[in-house]
């Protein structure tokens, strides 16, 4: 395998004023000799950075950013809220720098008042945690990632970078009965709404790259905010507007598996000042996965929260049009995360027409399900993956949408691993790259989830059903044919067992407004479903 077949080399990334591809010797844009292991829910992840934490001791130091951040969220059970953790390692010596979306105002259903209070509870005990508003109008800071470093043990060093934030929702397992502590959503999702998400945790020299990221992003001399008013609330406030110097960036941690990754990003090219880092932005998300769907022959396997903008979903069409036999699978949630007068419809269109283009050119190649949990309430899907042939892997904070590909601060993980896997079809792209371990291995575990196939022993039917899904066709077939079980026992009134699955096929809301829609994105010039007016994407492409 070249890497360079599926990766960006460095001139691809379109931004040569960033570190990060100029930290090795050989100037190499990706990270060989990793071991990169997913986290599928946010119970698994809670549980093992609460371990990853609590083990630091003084000298230590504890990197992070994140879109929201509740203090009180629990990692596992009380006396274990996230703001409490994090100022005990301060208290006690660990060196703890945050990064928090200031975010926009609460009664917009944002969290400037929770990222505040994370802020300050970090800050009393002893540790640095800014508001950070540098960002174009209308955007956010999407990243959401953890860096712990341990001067002496670096055998101990580990990041984790994807989807999940250190919030209310997020603290859910496999039988997805939801986080007790929960934010409101749209009402199908009931008081506790059921959370579909992934973290990737990171061991190995590639942590070196991800601290690389946030110290970017922290060394940055811009002021966090350009809003008068935010500037004298925070002399109002006393708040920390200047970052303290970070210690020296300690040697990456020694190789330790077969894993190479890549590290992806999105930076908007803000008005008036850039970022030092990304005077004109990055797009190197976007064209990463344009790069790796060009080699797209039999499967992508994606799960998404939006899966919106036919912009974006295009070169997953030219895919599909170029390649006859290539399917697409989507799972994405089955309800937008709210049901407002605004926010519906807003959803609804951006996934309406992103959903047409695929299908025009795929028609029954490309199938899109929503998730139930077993007592049929609808299960929030956060997750961000893509898989691609079972070669190429992604995890990230960033979904499949405009925002993410242009507007937002983003931070993804593109994986190859060194390891062939045995199982036919050994290489299903048929390019002679062969299926690898670690996409095929991450998309088994998502699909047997889905289609509640329990672990089995070797040798049992249960293990032949599984290894069954290594073969592309077989898993299309399996997911079409589960979630037709499932939706035909709902249509049945609920009459006798319930299939096992969770898979139901997505069907957009029958609202009358929606067949009012053009077949062209004149619609556009109205709404952008990613929430902004048009006049803000100027020079935002990829």
């Amino acid at each position: 395998m070249r890497y360079a077949d599926w990766f960006l080399v460095s001139r691809e990334r379109g931004n040569t004023a960033t570190r990060l591809d100029e930290r090795r010797p050989d100037r190499a844009a990706w990270c060989e000799g990793n071991d990169a292991r997913p986290l599928v829910h946010g119970a698994v992840y809670f549980a093992e950075l609460l371990a990853g934490i609590s083990a630091m001791r003084a000298g230590d130091l504890l990197l992070f950013t994140d879109w929201r951040g509740d203090p009180d969220e629990r990692l596992a059970g009380p006396g274990t809220e996230i703001g409490a953790v994090l100022a005990r390692a301060a208290a006690r010596g660990v060196i703890v720098k945050g990064l928090l979306w200031r975010s926009h105002l609460d009664s917009l259903q944002f969290s400037e008042e929770e990222n505040r209070h994370l802020g300050e509870e970090i800050e009393q005990a002893g540790g640095e945690c800014l508001l950070d508003m540098r960002v174009r109008p209308g955007g956010s800071h999407h990243q959401k990632m953890v860096v712990l470093r341990h001067p002496g043990r670096p055998e101990l060093d580990v990041a984790y970078v994807g989807g999940i934030d250190l919030c209310h929702n997020r603290n859910d397992d496999a039988t997805h009965r939801g986080d007790r502590q929960s934010l409101p959503m749209a009402d199908a999702y009931g008081p506790h709404p059921p959370w579909h998400d992934v973290q990737l945790a990171l061991r190995g020299p590639v942590v070196g790259d991800v601290e690389a990221v946030f110290r970017e992003r922290w060394e940055d001399p811009s002021p966090l905010s350009r809003s008068p008013l935010t500037r004298l609330r925070e002399r109002l406030h006393r708040e920390d507007v200047r970052a303290d110097r970070l210690p020296p960036q300690t040697p990456d941690p020694a190789r330790r598996g077969t894993h190479t990754v890549q590290l992806l990003r999105t930076y908007p090219n803000r008005l008036l000042r850039g970022y030092p880092f990304a005077p004109d932005g990055e797009r190197s998300i976007a064209r990463g996965y344009l790069k790796a769907l060009r080699r797209a022959r039999a499967l992508i396997y994606l799960e998404d929260q939006y899966l919106w903008s036919p912009r974006v979903v295009a070169c997953f069409a030219r895919a599909l049009a170029t390649q006859p036999q290539l399917r697409l699978i989507g799972v994405i949630p089955a309800v937008p995360e709210q049901d407002g007068r605004l926010t519906l419809p807003m959803n609804l269109i951006g996934r309406i027409t992103a959903l047409d283009t695929l299908r025009r050119v795929g028609g029954d190649r490309v199938a899109v399900y929503g998730l139930e949990n077993d007592a049929g309430t609808p299960v929030y899907v956060h997750a961000k993956v893509c898989v691609i042939d079972d070669t190429w892997a992604s995890i990230g904070s960033d979904n499949v949408n405009l925002r993410s590909w242009t507007h937002d601060s983003e931070l993804s993980c593109a994986v190859l691993d060194r390891r062939t896997d045995p199982r036919p079809p050994q290489d299903p792209a048929g390019l002679g790259d062969g299926a690898r371990v670690f996409a095929r291995e991450l998309r088994l575990e998502l699909m047997q989830e889905h289609l509640d196939l329990a672990a089995a022993a070797p040798g049992t039917a249960g293990q032949r059903a599984q290894d069954a899904l290594c073969d592309p066709l077989a898993a299309f077939r399996a997911f079409e044919e589960s979630a037709a079980a499932l939706d035909a026992w709902h249509t049945g009134g609920r009459r006798g067992p319930r299939p096992p699955g969770r898979l139901r096929r997505y069907v957009p809301p029958d609202l009358p407004w929606t067949q009012r829609l053009p077949a062209t994105p004149l619609h556009h010039a109205l709404v952008d479903p990613d929430g902004r007016p048009l006049r803000l994407r100027r020079r935002n492409t990829f």
